[in-house]
C-alpha cells in the first residue's frame, strides 16, 4: 500500500465514520468510536482482501469496494454493541 492511498483510505474511512455519526448521533465519545471503528474495518478489510486475491473496485493500489463493506460492517456491528445495556 503506498502513502497517498493509506492517505485516501484515512480520509474516506474518517467520512465514513463521521456520516455514521450525523445519521446515528451520539456525543463525543461516539464520534471517536465510530472514527476508530471505520479505521479499523476499512484497513482490515483491505489487507483481508489483498491477503485473499479478492478484487472489487480497486482505486490505485487500494481495494476500495471490500474495505468500504469492511468499515460499514464495523460500523453496524460496533454500534450494536455499543447500545447493548446490562441489566
Amino acid at each position: 500500500m503506498t502513502l497517498p492511498a493509506f492517505f485516501l483510505g484515512f480520509i474516506v474511512s474518517t467520512l465514513y465514520g463521521a456520516l455514521f455519526h450525523l445519521w446515528r448521533g451520539g456525543g463525543p465519545k461516539r464520534i471517536f468510536l465510530y472514527f476508530l471503528l471505520a479505521w479499523l474495518g476499512f484497513f482490515a478489510a483491505h489487507f483481508l482482501a489483498l491477503w485473499q486475491g479478492w478484487i472489487l473496485f480497486p482505486i490505485g493500489t487500494l481495494n476500495f469496494g471490500i474495505a468500504t463493506l469492511g468499515a460499514l460492517i464495523f460500523l453496524f456491528v460496533g454500534d450494536w454493541l455499543g447500545r447493548i445495556e446490562q441489566d
